[in-house]
C-alpha cells in the first residue's frame, strides 16, 4: 500500500475513534468536507502543521499517523 494512502487509513481510524464526522474535522482545519476527505483517500497529503493538527484533535502522536504496520 502506497504511503498516503496508509496515512489516510490511519487518519480515517483515528477519526472514527473519536467518533467525528468528516465535516467536523474539516471544519476544525478551516477546510471543506471534500479536501479532507482527500486525505483520507491518500489523494493529497498532509503538511506538517496539518499533521500536528490531527494529532491534537485526535490525541495520538505522529508515530500513530505514520504507523506503517
Amino acid at each position: 500500500m502506497e504511503i498516503a494512502k496508509k496515512i489516510g487509513y490511519n487518519i480515517k481510524q483515528a477519526r472514527k475513534e473519536m467518533k467525528m464526522t468528516q465535516r467536523e474535522v474539516a471544519e476544525r482545519l478551516m477546510m471543506t468536507q471534500q479536501q479532507y476527505s482527500r486525505f483520507e483517500n491518500g489523494v493529497f497529503e498532509l503538511n506538517y502543521e496539518q499533521i500536528l493538527q490531527l494529532c491534537a484533535l485526535y490525541e495520538i502522536t505522529p508515530n500513530e499517523i505514520f504507523d506503517m504496520n
